[in-house]
């Protein structure tokens, strides 16, 4: 079924909806692009395996020692001009010459021009059932902190999930939907618009792909408010490649599993798999506690086991191994076309040295939207936790998307009159008033607290004047994009509860603080991490330097 919300109906997206075996989810109820039949992914088919495509990156961008090395990542390498649609004045502004790299791992059974993967290679290797099956989800998004001084990296996984607002590359928002969906939403409206214009084969692959890229950058830039400097994207094949040249890889589990979904099948301690058992490992979700959270802590685990290995057998410092490993993976790999890899290497030491830190970020909740489970995102709080940790400023004005944020302490709420409406009926009795307070207390002006029609979806609508504050409200509330309205009076929002609104966790106290008192000068460089609770992050921390123990 079409999703009216959006004008991305037609993206069959990956559907791992939480529930065991579902294949339901917006995925599987849209229409596919004009000339692809609707495709349908097994319960098989889960998204961990990123984490074997996001070590190939991390080989190669860490691993430049000579100008030899250099050339054998150049040639025949993919880049993109990508971070240059995200860039101008909005953008979030660096403090000090750190970096922050985005490493992304695309599901997709296509090479780079856009031809279906070897049949017998998804089905028999992956056991991901047709290359007909899948789409251009982000399934991995790790944000990587490379400070000036060359000092620890700290690292966050983005869970996929996450029901964000996602953001086009040049700014405009695509609404509100998960995380992994900004990039193929971008595809999708660009597949076709390219296709229309008459653009065929590799460039109409290229070129759509390039949208996505654009639109992934850019709601990862507006979601955590940080600037990203670099990125990297490997595409499924490099999960399996990097897999097979280095098997067997150690990792180690604290409890046995065997899941039928996965194929993962494995008792407590460490262990050595090969490509098809690693496969499993990082895709594993169901049965394990945490679910999705504790698959990516798997694949963090599994980043770690691979280094670890490379260092102890000493490939990056043999140029006749880097080579042979450069020439398998290099072919899966797109980064961005500034990247200096051997200026990065000198700087980003660290990251073969085992002195990284994966942190997954928090969720807030569970919850439902739009028939598809989601995880629900303090998004005030999860910025405070990431400009602490990096040294930087919590809500650093503007962002690539150009919406403003949720109020936070140093995030002014915009003027505006609010009016909540209840329209989720019996279910959420109360529910007007208590959001009107929460906005009350955030700086708004209070309105009234009414009842309206039962609806299904929460909107926000605004008069003249009021966009500023419509914008931060609607991100609040998980509401599409805001809509001005002649309806209502000028300086007004009006807030409609729908069947899918959550009220948004309360901000404050379990807040980390955002900055160092050094930071709060505009001027201020490199200013020092604030610490963070351990407990503000999404399960155990997971060090790299060995071979880590988890769920």
């Amino acid at each position: 079924m079409h999703d009216e919300r959006s004008p991305y109906g037609r993206s069959p997206y990956g559907s791992d909806d939480r529930e065991s075996g579902g294949t339901g989810g917006r995925a599987a109820r849209r229409r596919a692009p004009s000339g692809r039949g609707g495709r349908r992914r097994s319960p098989l088919v889960v998204a961990g395996r990123t984490a074997l495509a996001l070590s190939s990156a991390l080989v190669l961008l860490a691993s430049g020692v000579s100008w030899a090395a250099y050339n054998w990542v150049s040639s025949g390498l993919t880049t993109s001009d990508a971070l240059n649609a995200i860039g101008g004045k909005d953008a979030p502004k660096h403090l000090d010459n750190s970096v922050n790299l985005l490493l992304i791992g695309l599901d997709s059974r296509k090479d780079m021009n856009g031809n279906d993967l070897p049949r017998e290679f998804v089905r028999d290797q992956l056991h991901a059932g047709s290359s007909d099956i899948g789409y251009y989800n982000t399934n991995t998004l790790i944000l990587m902190h490379i400070p000036a001084d060359g000092g620890k990296v700290t690292a966050f996984s983005v869970p996929r999930d996450d029901y964000v607002q996602t953001f086009n590359g040049d700014g405009t928002s695509q609404g509100h939907f998960k995380i992994k969906e900004a990039y193929a939403n971008a595809y999708t409206v660009a597949h076709d618009k390219f296709s229309a214009q008459g653009v065929k084969g590799a460039d109409l692959e290229s070129r759509s792909r390039e949208a996505g890229r654009e639109a992934t950058l850019a709601t990862v830039q507006n979601f955590l408010k940080v600037p990203i400097d670099h990125f990297a994207e490997v595409n499924l094949l490099g999960f399996y490649d990097i897999a097979k040249v280095l098997q067997p890889i150690e990792v180690c589990l604290k409890h046995p599993v065997k899941d039928h979904y996965s194929g993962a099948d494995f008792p407590a301690g460490r262990q050595q798999l090969d490509p098809k058992q690693a496969l499993a490992f990082v895709r594993q979700r169901h049965g394990l506690e945490g679910g999705d959270l504790d698959r990516t802590h798997r694949q963090q685990a599994f980043l770690s086991s691979v280094t670890h290995k490379l260092k102890s057998e000493g490939v990056f410092g043999d140029l006749g191994k880097l080579q042979g490993l450069f020439d398998v993976v290099k072919k899966d790999l797109v980064i961005d076309s500034k990247f200096d890899v051997l200026d990065f290497a000198q700087q980003a030491t660290n990251l073969t040295g085992g002195n990284v830190v994966f942190h997954t970020l928090p969720i807030a909740g569970f919850g439902t939207r739009n028939r598809e489970s989601v995880n629900l995102v303090d998004v005030p709080k999860i910025q405070s936790i990431v400009q602490s940790l990096i040294g930087g400023k919590s809500g650093t004005p503007g962002g690539s998307g150009g919406d403003a944020p949720s109020p936070t302490p140093s995030t002014k709420a915009a003027p505006g009159t609010v009016d909540v409406l209840n329209g989720a009926g019996q279910t959420k009795p109360g529910a007007a008033g208590d959001e009107l307070k929460a906005l009350t207390a955030l700086g708004y002006t209070p309105g009234r607290a009414d009842n309206a029609a039962p609806r299904q979806r929460t909107t926000v609508l605004y008069g003249a004047g009021a966009q500023d504050a419509a914008r931060q409200i609607a991100d609040r509330v998980s509401a599409g994009a805001p809509v001005s309205s002649a309806s209502v009076p000028a300086g007004h929002v009006q807030v409609v509860l729908g069947a899918d609104f959550t009220a948004p966790p309360a901000t404050g106290a379990t807040t980390p603080p955002a900055t160092s008192d050094k930071s709060t000068d505009p001027g201020a460089q490199g200013a020092a991490p604030t610490p963070v609770p351990s407990d503000a992050f999404a399960g155990d921390s997971v060090k790299e330097g060995g071979i880590p123990c988890v769920n």
